[in-house]
């Protein structure tokens, strides 16, 4: 074997995990990819007999090059935010491509990837590497300049915000979050009947303007016109999830990582009794998002 086909080899051995932890820290499946990418050419270029540990200088490569893609992000996330919501609002929603698929069967929700998209670089490294990877931080700490406690304070930090504060007791929340599921479930299958046993007979639906069709009602009253609306958006809802909005049980839907809409909910007596369906961006970055605990 000569030394490309072992490089080939032991990169190979890791790419399973490069990707992982890439597609946690970006959100993106093509990020993720040209992260890892990038690692197999840095690999290419060093020296691999002064590596004592291929899978950890692997991991840290990747990571770095990540780290380095979200910082880029946020200092542009401003000036791309409102265009990128508007061209996926404007793209038909068909599902994810085959490769988010896969990335997101092994155990990544939307609901997550959104939050995590909200914490700062230094943080989501943290967090994503610690309590996801069990990396120590004394190996972390490096890759961001920090002490091992600065590094552990931080992931604290994302933690709290990771799983946010509930603004109900827990039992109200439990039983929002039950007419929250029967709704969303209800939506996807484009059941008008059972999207009328959740909805409460004077019910408002609120929209921004940019995710409705054209010609079509900012505010929607009265069960029947709120549910007929709502079924048209059974493909859609496809791609939507529970997550905890303000505080409260609400719905994310985030098609490639990145959150594109936000539904808040006020459920009066077991029954939808008002929702809001958030576009805009300026309105997304003000919601406190975190997932939603089981």
């Amino acid at each position: 074997m000569n030394e490309c086909d072992g490089l080939a080899e032991q990169f190979e051995a890791q790419r399973g995990r490069l990707q992982a932890v890439a597609y946690r820290l970006l959100g993106s499946p093509n990020e993720a990819e040209d992260a890892v990418q990038e690692a197999w050419l840095r690999l290419g270029r060093t020296d691999v007999g002064t590596v004592d540990n291929p899978a950890g200088w692997l991991r840290t490569v990747v990571t770095r090059i990540c780290l380095d893609m979200l910082r880029a992000r946020t200092a542009r996330r401003e000036d791309l935010a409102e265009q990128q919501v508007l061209d996926q609002i404007s793209e038909p929603v068909q599902g994810s491509q085959p490769e988010e698929r896969a990335l997101l069967a092994d155990s990544v929700s939307r609901a997550l990837l959104v939050v995590l998209d909200a914490l700062e670089p230094a943080e989501r490294v943290a967090f994503v590497l610690h309590d996801m990877f069990a990396v120590p931080f004394g190996q972390i700490a490096p890759i961001l300049e920090r002490t091992p406690v600065a590094t552990k304070k931080l992931a604290s930090r994302a933690r709290h915000k990771v799983r946010g504060t509930p603004a109900v007791s827990a039992d109200e929340l439990a039983r929002h979050r039950q007419v929250v599921s029967a709704f969303l479930s209800a939506a996807r299958a484009g059941d008008l009947n059972a999207i009328l046993a959740v909805l409460a007979p004077d019910v408002v639906r609120r929209s921004d303007p940019a995710v409705l069709p054209p010609g079509a009602a900012a505010e929607l009253r009265g069960a029947r016109a709120v549910a007929e609306g709502t079924a048209l958006l059974a493909r859609r809802s496809q791609l939507a999830e529970l997550a905890l909005v303000d505080g409260t049980v609400g719905l994310v839907v985030a098609p490639r990582g990145r959150l594109l809409i936000a539904l808040t909910f006020t459920v009066e007596k077991d029954r939808i009794a008002a929702y809001e369906v958030i576009a805009d961006p300026a309105r997304l970055r003000r919601l406190d998002l975190a997932v939603l605990a089981e």
